[in-house]
């Protein structure tokens, strides 16, 4: 059995793992050879986490780093906190820099000879390197001329927003609680990477404005209540979109990771939607596998009828926070915060929303 997998980041690596842990052959065709952000952190739930470790590859323990709370501000409300989010017993989800996570799969990829890695050249077609030699074709990348050209129908929105990421280095200090404050610009999270190092993710509203590097910086440090800074990294920073393929496939090509759903990343969900998208098409392989049946193109329509409609409907509810707190913090009034104190006070509307993030939607 060859699979072909498309695309140069942390998704068609931990998928291709996966397969090869089936015995498969996988052969990774890559468009370019960029360097991978250096301060974009991937925030993992606890099922999630459990799945990676399980079915794709074991982490090690200074790999990652483990977030027993989150609280939640808002800037309308004068810095308050709106929600808290808490688990006792276990982790709410773990941190992990998405660089340190890519070149661990690459430097376990390389020795095995299941993986080969083939750079495509600028002058060369894709649709005539992968033919019909392969028994499934899986494209992770969302830029390149297949994506264009077979997954271009789509339910799309451009936020008028840029997502700025940097790196914290600061005194020392316990550091198992994220923090979001949703101010007048945009969402701003704060996540733990150690006792030392935070992560920052700064949401922010370009519709009125673009803010130089130099002023986010400064932002940056107007919200942050927490961390006596030593310094802070370069920033880096993306446009800011949603969107949700209308089709999965075409003809034996399947559409996955962006290439299939982009979200808001307020919810840190979008890694996590794509997990479990690799766990039911994984298990959809296995079944075939166990059963001696061949890899063809019906798995992936198995597949959209597994995945399409939860999907929209989790990437859409993202899609309804990140408008609610725009809309909220426009209006002049303390419906909202009623609400927030709702979800905080009670146990069980609390409990709903934490496994909702740690699991998705089963319906």
């Amino acid at each position: 059995m060859k699979v072909c997998l498309i695309g140069n980041n942390l998704t068609t690596l931990s998928l291709a793992k996966n397969l090869i842990n089936k015995d498969i052959k996988v052969f990774n065709y890559v468009t370019d050879s960029k360097l991978v952000s250096k301060t974009r952190t991937i925030g993992i739930s606890n099922d999630s986490l459990n799945f990676f470790n399980r079915e794709i590859i074991k982490l090690k323990k200074n790999m990652i780093w483990d977030i027993k709370k989150i609280d939640i501000y808002s800037e309308k409300y004068k810095y308050k906190k709106i929600l808290n989010f808490e688990e006792s017993r276990s982790n709410l989800f773990s941190t992990f820099l998405n660089s340190e996570i890519i070149k661990y799969l690459e430097k376990n990829l390389k020795k095995n000879k299941l993986f080969k890695k083939i750079l495509v050249k600028k002058n060369q077609s894709l649709k005539k390197i992968i033919n019909n030699k392969f028994d499934l074709i899986v494209n992770c990348d969302a830029n390149n001329s297949i994506a264009k050209e077979f997954f271009f129908r789509k339910i799309t929105k451009k936020y008028k927003s840029k997502a700025f990421t940097c790196i914290i280095k600061h005194q020392k200090i316990p550091n198992k609680s994220a923090t979001q404050i949703f101010t007048k610009l945009g969402p701003i999270a704060f996540l733990p990477l150690s006792n030392f190092k935070t992560s920052v993710v700064f949401s922010v509203s370009t519709e009125d404005k673009n803010y130089t590097d130099k002023e986010i910086l400064k932002l940056i440090k107007f919200y942050n209540y927490k961390y006596k800074i030593i310094n802070l990294s370069k920033l880096e920073k993306f446009n800011l979109s949603f969107s949700a393929s209308r089709i999965y496939s075409y003809k034996n090509i399947l559409g996955f990771g962006d290439v299939i759903h982009r979200v808001h990343p307020l919810a840190g969900q979008g890694f996590n939607i794509t997990l479990r998208d690799i766990k039911v098409l994984s298990k959809l392989i296995q079944n075939r596998i166990e059963l001696g049946l061949p890899l063809d193109n019906s798995i992936f329509q198995d597949f959209e009828k597994k995945t399409k409609h939860l999907n929209y409907i989790f990437t859409s509810a993202v899609d309804f926070v990140h408008e609610f707190f725009k809309l909220d913090n426009k209006i002049n009034n303390n419906y909202s915060k009623n609400f927030f104190n709702l979800v905080d006070k009670n146990s069980r509307l609390n409990r709903f929303f934490s496994q909702y993030a740690n699991k998705g939607l089963v319906l």
